[in-house]
């Protein structure tokens, strides 16, 4: 089992920036994938950005030039840096790790962006 620890979230107003952290532990395996979805009220959850299994990154049209995926050097921690954001990043934010094609999700930090 892997457990996601995601830490970061809270309240921004519009322009303002967060960073979000999640951390990876219990594994027995490499981590494939990493990354971060969102899940607004009403919505379906869609990917915001992540690390695909050849360590290249793919980005939302919505938060390119906007937000910027890190990580450490393995798979054990990933970072969300969000800047210049909107009311329309408002969400709850999930890390996402897949490891061995399973997919894991932390318990979500809520993000909320005021105008």
């Amino acid at each position: 089992q892997v457990q996601l620890a995601e830490s970061g979230g809270g309240v921004v107003e519009d322009g303002g920036s967060l960073r979000l952290s999640c951390t990876a532990s219990g594994m027995r395996f490499t981590i494939n994938e990493m990354g971060w979805y969102r899940q607004a009220p009403g919505k379906q959850r869609e990917l915001v950005a992540g690390f695909t299994s050849s360590g290249t990154s793919n980005y939302a049209d919505s938060v390119k030039g906007r937000f910027t995926l890190s990580r450490d050097g393995a798979f054990n921690r990933v970072y969300l840096q969000m800047n210049n954001l909107e009311p329309e990043d408002t969400a709850v934010y999930y890390c996402n790790a897949v490891l061995s094609g399973v997919p894991f999700w932390g318990q979500g930090t809520q993000v909320t962006v005021s105008s």
